[in-house]
């Protein structure tokens, strides 16, 4: 059973999955809040475009490079972004970043995941949000984080995964922030890793 994570623990993904996961997939879900009938009348309601995305650091904390909906894939091929969905309408996960982590460039670290409001909307428009560190080679989830903190933020560094001598190990962050694409979240993610 996977386990739920609050914001600030950590798992060891070679304890979880065993030695020998090679590949996992973080998933990212929403929906948007429902309007009543008055909300609908004046512009509430209808889907809310989240953006998953994923920063790759060095030890040194420089960006390496940056997957998201509008590259695809990193330049190396390790991290693939799975498409944008636009809408957070319908069940189980709306984004996903599939990561082959024997794949990965040495002088990667740390991969950092964010979410962003690419049309401006705040979180408080948001409701069931998650995050979920899957095995891709089994569909086992691993750990889930529940990203329920709405306000007016726009973005979110979510969760990092990070490579150490004992394996690579997943860790919940949960700082929100204003940005409407992965660029204005850099800064932040890198401060994330740091704390």
């Amino acid at each position: 059973m996977a386990l739920t994570l609050s914001k600030n623990q950590s798992i060891s993904l070679e304890k979880t999955a065993g030695s020998g996961l090679s590949k996992v997939t973080l998933g990212l879900g929403w929906d948007p809040v429902k309007a009543g009938l008055l909300g609908k009348l004046f512009g509430g309601g209808g889907g809310i475009d989240l953006d998953a995305s994923c920063i790759l650091f060095d030890a040194n904390l420089k960006s390496m490079d940056v997957v998201w909906f509008r590259q695809l894939k990193s330049r190396d091929g390790s991290v693939v972004h799975n498409g944008d969905n636009r809408t957070g309408e319908g069940d189980g996960d709306d984004e996903s970043i599939e990561v082959d982590l024997n794949g990965l460039p040495a002088a990667v670290t740390h991969l950092v995941f964010t979410v962003n409001s690419f049309t401006g909307e705040n979180f408080e428009r948001v409701q069931n949000a998650y995050c979920r560190i899957v095995n891709p080679a089994n569909n086992v989830e691993l750990a889930r984080f529940n990203l329920s903190q709405q306000g007016a933020h726009t973005g979110l560094v979510m969760a990092r995964l990070s490579r150490g001598a004992a394996g690579w190990e997943f860790h919940t962050i949960g700082s929100t922030a204003s940005g409407r694409t992965v660029d204005d979240l850099v800064g932040l993610a890198a401060q994330a890793v740091r704390a």
